[in-house]
């Protein structure tokens, strides 16, 4: 067997340029999200000492998701992507200028409207960067660099979590604000450097003229069924889809139940839950690293179902230990260990999106997966609510882990016996 060779991921990044600019610019602007959502978070109930404040400043980061997510995604095929990342950034830093007024719970409001604000302008910016990322590495490339795209991802929840509570602790509101816009600012000029032209290369004739004649709503219309089309044509794309409905419903339900299975299982407090919940990124960060050193070994459909299975028994022992053990620090252990089939799972599945849509609708299918995760979250989290009382936390916590694992099963039965002959070839309707 031939070694590993761990320098692989450093000369990718040394020979391709581009992509060290897209990773700096997502890291810098994806540091800043986590800075931005802990500390709000923080900043609304230390003003206003409400739980309900607090959800409700979550519910205003989400619903532009749900809204606008769907068609987000017809622009930014229409649109230059790299251009569209830019100009998104840039607005990002200068919409949260408000929040520097707000002083008291009077102007708390304030704070809602700039989350929804900021929550419908980033459906935009994150298409864009899928469907940009396969334009700036070669295919045979394409896996390593969604691994290293975990590993950016992990790395950012990690010191944006911890950078976003010291911020908010000491410099309130405002210090959140102006560090969040400092990043978009440094991810906007990164992402401008890039010499990687954006714009989709469409391979439909006549678009324009059709735009003339039926009307721009119409066409619109029509684009938005073409990325619907290309979703559910393919087999890969539509089992993917299935299975992420599936583990997307359990991040409800883990989203919803975690706290409480912290406090009322484990007895732990609410810094003990801080920690639990950051240190999955380290775990992420080494898988997204291990990903990046053996992606020419590894089949991105394997990727998927076996990451998939093992994420989910990985979730069934932490939530189900307790029967046996009641202490909290099983379960960080867990966390970090968890997530390296988590980074393995997401560099997978974004391969094979990618392969599997053309340039010219892949930013509608990224919208589209964006959208129905959104939905699936909702239906997790409401099921959590009713169903996951204090007698009820852990079993209904091992549904989440049960969802991985039967979504892995369904991969592996749908797509594993095809593996060989797997059609990666861009999707046309």
């Amino acid at each position: 067997m031939p070694s590993i060779d761990l320098g692989s991921p450093v000369r990718l990044l040394r020979r391709t340029p581009d992509l060290r600019l897209l990773f700096g610019a997502g890291l810098v602007s994806l540091t800043g999200d986590y800075v931005l959502s802990v500390g709000l978070a923080y900043s609304v109930y230390a003003l206003t000492g409400s739980t309900l404040a607090s959800a409700a400043a979550l519910l205003a980061a989400f619903i532009p998701q749900v809204l606008v997510g769907s068609v987000a995604g017809v622009f930014v095929d229409r649109w230059d992507r790299k251009r569209t990342m830019v100009v998104t950034n840039l607005l990002l830093a200068v919409g949260l200028l408000p929040l520097l007024i707000v002083h008291g719970t009077d102007q708390i409001w304030l704070v809602y409207v700039i989350l929804a604000v900021q929550s419908g302008i980033e459906v935009f910016f994150s298409p864009a960067e899928q469907a940009f990322l396969p334009r700036v590495v070669d295919d045979a490339d394409l896996v390593a660099a969604n691994g290293l795209n975990s590993q950016i991802r992990n790395l950012a929840r990690l010191v944006g979590s911890g950078v976003g509570g010291v911020v908010a602790a000491t410099g309130g509101i405002r210090a959140v604000a102006v560090a969040d816009a400092i990043t978009f600012l440094v991810a906007a000029l990164l992402v401008a450097r890039i010499r990687t032209a954006g714009r989709a290369v469409v391979e439909a004739a006549g678009k324009e003229a059709a735009d003339v004649v039926r009307g721009r709503v119409a066409a619109l219309a029509d684009e938005w069924r073409a990325g619907l089309r290309t979703v559910t044509s393919n087999r890969v794309l539509r089992t993917l889809m299935i299975a992420m409905l599936i583990t997307s419903t359990g991040e409800g339900i883990m989203g919803t139940l975690f706290a409480p299975y912290v406090r009322h299982v484990l007895h732990g407090s609410g810094q003990v839950y801080g920690v639990i919940t950051g240190v999955q990124a380290i775990g992420g960060v080494v898988g997204g690293f291990l990903v990046a050193v053996v992606a020419e070994r590894w089949s991105p459909v394997t990727m998927v179902w076996i990451g998939s299975i093992l994420f989910g028994l990985i979730d069934l022992a932490i939530f189900l230990y307790p029967l046996l053990w009641v202490t909290p620090w099983p379960a960080a252990i867990g966390m970090i260990v968890v997530g390296l089939p988590g980074a393995v799972v997401i560099a997978g599945t974004m391969t094979l999106y990618q392969r599997n849509t053309t340039d010219e609708r892949r930013g509608r299918v990224f919208s589209l997966i964006s959208l129905a995760q959104a939905v699936s979250v909702v239906i997790g989290a409401t099921l959590a609510g009713f169903l996951g009382g204090p007698t009820g936390i852990m079993p209904i916590l091992a549904l989440q882990g049960v969802g991985y694992v039967v979504a892995g099963l369904l991969v592996l039965a749908r797509l594993g016996d095809r593996e060989a002959s797997l059609d990666l070839s861009p999707t046309r309707s």
